[in-house]
This record gives C-alpha cells, structure tokens and sequence, in this order.
C-alpha cells in the first residue's frame, strides 16, 4: 500500500506514466511483466503504438534483430502531429480543450491501418453494425485465443469512473485478450489484470457512431518482417512525421502550436481565451484536460516526444544512420518543454489544484494497477469529481493568478513553436540523405 502511495505520489509530480514511476521507485528490484491467460501486460504509454506491439509481441511476428517495439512502431505509424481545437457547447455551457500529440490523430484508425500496412502485415478490419453480431464476433475470437483491438466508449468501460456527463466522448484502442465468467480481459497498458464485464463492454464500442464496433485483427503469426520492409516502413513514418508536423494546418500541424499561443493571451479574438473564459467558468476543467492530455500520467498517453525519441534510437540501428539518435535528443528536450508547460498549466503549489493531480494520478494508477485497485479507483473519482465540481465556476486561482498562468503558458508553447520547427526541418535533411 505504501509503495502504491509513493508511485501514484510521484505519476502527480512528475507526470510520469505508472510503469516509469514504478520503476524508479523501485530501482532495479522492479519484477518482470505479469502474464494472465497467456498474454503478457507490458504497459506502455501511446494506446495505439502499445496494443500493436503486444499483439505482434503475442503472435511472435517480429523484426530481423527482435521485437517490434512500442517507439518503433511509433515512427513506423506516422510519429508525432500536433492539434489543437477548443469546443464550446451552448447545450451545457462546455468549454472544452482538444489536443492532438501523434500522426493523424484526429483518426481513429489511421495510425494503426498505416503501420500494419507498412510492415505487411495479415490483417483483418471489422465494422459490425449489430450488438448481437459484434458481441459474437469478438466472442469468437477470444474463444479462438485471438487478441483483438477494439475502440470501446470510455465511460461505458466503467474501470476510469467518469462521471455521467462524458458518455460518448469516446476512448481509445485496447487489446480484449481472454474472457471468463462473463468478463472480458483487457490491457489498457496495465500492469496487473483488468477486466470488464461483457456487457458493459458491448455497450462501451457501440457507443461512438463514427468507430462503432470497430475491430482489427492481426492473422499474421510466427512472422519476421524482412528487413528492407522495416527500413522501408521507418522511413516512410518518419517522413510521414516530417510532412504532418511541417504542414500549414493551424488545426493539425505545428502552426496550432502558434495559434494556441496567440489565443491564450488575444483579449479580442472571438476564439482567445480571456474571452471564452471571461467568467472563468470551465477554466478548471481546461486547465486540467491541458495537463492530462501533455502529461504521459493521463489517460491518452501525453505528448508522446518521450516516446518518439527512443523511436528515433531504434530507427538509426535500422536504418544505419547514427544521425537519428543525435535528432532523438532534440526531442527528449521539447518532451521537457511540454512537461514545464503542463506544471505551469496545473500548478501543484495551490492546494486544490494539487490534489486534483492527486486524485487524478490516483485513478491512472489504480488503473494501470488492475481489478485489485477498483475499490480506490472509485474512491478517488467520487472525491476528484466532487471537487472539480466545486471550481467549476472559477478555478483555486486569483485573476490574477490566471493572466500570469496564461502568460506563461503562452511563452512556453512560443518557445515549444520553435524548438519543434527547427526539429522537424533537421529530421527532414537527416531522413532525406
């Protein structure tokens, strides 16, 4: 119970995923990988990048030098994007952030569909419109001992104890590896087993109409992709990153970095924030979904820089150009940058904005920590929910407080605008040569 304590402490500090935290509380006494019902939970970080590796890790289909890990099939996917877009709904008086970290993120499928068509893989999509077909078709499959990738709904999951007001807001992809006594088994990059009782699993992937029932499959088995296939597949998704984060889009390349900066301070653009938040209603609520989306401790995996740097370490060995590694340092630096803006976002030093992070990380944690952690998952939702609901009205922050919060977080995304702009154009020359 202690040691929980101290890595879900640390996921709130640092905003490390679980598996990071826990390794460095632990040191090297860290165990290895539980196995349950014959499939490993490795963890992992980016949702889509991390299901494909441990279905390819559990089908045995692997590189000429070893596994196809979850960095490289970061880059091999497309690598990083970047997005940003803030909603504002007249039906409940929402304000909310979107932030987009990885290729084409604003598809639920294209990450996933270009990897495995990259690498050439077997594989097997499926849209079932019917709650009964859907339902017996991933039955099937598991009774067949086949992992599949799903998009369920995450409210309807029930394991993160939204509250009822994001029903439908949709989720991500996870792996349903086994099924019994009427509960599916999943891995949301979790370290311990997790489960979900069918039903409620049925209904979370019929929710959100545009993947509905969504499944892919992987056939292939006992494979080794050829090695001119993986290097042609790492290049194609390093300059795929290239292309996407050195585009024109102030909704989906690096200009909605520039944007966003702009609107965070711009009193009189229709769009700026001391406009849309001129009552600083939702303000909490923004501020939070900004920290949860940067840092790798939320629910969606953060800004993925961390991740797509050990990628670009991977990709020099496999594609013999030592100058990647030297790119991948560039980026663990901006990881750094996204990092200072997520602290400056949520400031843990007002105490009520340090115990959502808490109770946040609490519920990310217990997560990762599997079925053994549900009862203080739920615990930490009841007094999260209650709480956000409590500033829902106005932050723990003076007004003053929120022109030097935003101030500041326009000056770290400026500086976020330049560091990736040089990146991008030094990846491009590196992946060119």
């Amino acid at each position: 119970k202690q040691l929980k304590s101290r890595i879900r402490a640390r996921m709130a500090r640092t905003g490390e995923r679980y598996s990071v935290a826990r390794a460095q509380v632990l040191g090297t006494t860290a165990g290895g990988p539980v196995v349950d019902a014959g499939w490993t939970l490795r963890g992992g970080t980016d949702p889509d990048a991390a299901a494909l590796a441990g279905v390819l890790a559990h089908r045995r289909v692997t590189g000429p030098d070893g596994p196809l890990t979850e960095p490289l099939l970061l880059v091999v996917g497309g690598g990083l994007g970047a997005g940003y877009i803030l909603w504002e709904f007249a039906h409940d008086d929402s304000r909310i952030v979107v932030l987009g970290f990885s290729h084409s993120w604003q598809y639920y499928d294209r990450r996933l569909a270009n990897t495995v068509d990259r690498l050439g893989l077997d594989v097997a999509w499926s849209r079932t419109g019917g709650a009964v077909g859907a339902a017996a078709a991933l039955a099937s499959t598991l009774a067949a001992g086949d992992p599949a990738i799903i998009w369920p709904d995450r409210f309807h999951l029930g394991y993160w104890n939204l509250p009822p007001f994001l029903d439908g807001h949709g989720g991500h992809p996870v792996v349903a590896y086994a099924v019994a006594d009427g509960r599916v088994h999943v891995d949301d990059r979790n370290a311990a087993p997790l489960t979900v009782a069918t039903a409620d699993l049925d209904r979370a992937r019929a929710r959100v109409g545009s993947y509905k029932n969504a499944m892919l499959l992987v056939r292939s088995r006992d494979v080794v992709v050829p090695a001119d296939r993986l290097r042609a597949a790492v290049r194609g998704g390093l300059m795929a990153t290239v292309e996407q984060l050195g585009g024109t889009s102030t909704s989906f390349a690096l200009p909605a970095w520039r944007k966003w900066s702009k609107l965070l301070i711009d009193p009189r653009a229709a769009k700026g924030w001391p406009t849309v938040f001129a009552d600083r209603r939702g303000l909490l609520r923004a501020l939070t979904g900004v920290w949860e989306a940067i840092e790798p401790a939320g629910m969606t995996g953060g800004h993925l820089r961390g991740v797509f740097a050990d990628g670009l370490d991977e990709a020099a060995a496999v594609l013999d150009q030592p100058a990647l590694s030297a790119e991948a340092q560039h980026w663990r630096a901006i990881a750094d940058r996204w990092h200072d803006l997520a602290e400056t976002a949520l400031p843990v030093t007002v105490p009520a904005i340090g115990r959502v992070r808490e109770l946040t990380t609490t519920i990310t944690g217990a997560v990762a920590e599997g079925d053994a952690a549900t009862g203080e998952r739920a615990a930490a939702a009841d007094e999260l929910w209650a709480l956000r609901a409590e500033h829902a009205d106005a932050p723990a922050l003076s007004e003053d407080e929120v022109r030097g919060v935003l101030a500041a977080m326009s000056g770290h995304l400026a500086a976020i605008v330049a560091a990736e702009s040089a990146a991008v154009q030094c990846l491009g020359a590196v992946v060119a040569e």
